[in-house]
C-alpha cells in the first residue's frame, strides 16, 4: 500500500490492532479457541471503528435520497440538499476507495 493513499492510515491502525491482539493473547492463559476468537474480535472492532464515518455517511445520504425520491421537492431543492449533504461528507470518505 503507498503511504499516500487515503486508507493507509486505516490500513495501519486495523494492522496495529490485530498485533496487539495477537502480542496480549500470547502472553495470557487460555485456550488456542480463545486466543484466536480474542483475535477475530480485535480486528472486528478495529473494523468497525476505522469505517465508522462511512456507515455514517451513508446513512445521511440515504435518507437525503429518500427526500430526493419522494418528488415532494422541486428540483432546485432537491439539487441544493444533494450539494449540501455532499459539502458535510466527512473528508476521508470522499473519492476514496475503501479497499
Amino acid at each position: 500500500m503507498k503511504k499516500d493513499d487515503a486508507n493507509a492510515e486505516r490500513y495501519i491502525a486495523i494492522a496495529r490492532a490485530c498485533l496487539k491482539a495477537i502480542n496480549d493473547t500470547a502472553a495470557k492463559a487460555g485456550s488456542r479457541e480463545e486466543k484466536i476468537q480474542a483475535v477475530y474480535q480485535a480486528i472486528d472492532d478495529a473494523f468497525q471503528a476505522e469505517f465508522a464515518d462511512y456507515r455514517q455517511s451513508v446513512a445521511v445520504m440515504g435518507t437525503v435520497l429518500e427526500r430526493i425520491a419522494s418528488g415532494q421537492l422541486d428540483a432546485d431543492t432537491a439539487a441544493s440538499l444533494a450539494r449540501k449533504t455532499l459539502d458535510q461528507q466527512p473528508e476521508n470518505t470522499r473519492n476514496a476507495l475503501i479497499h
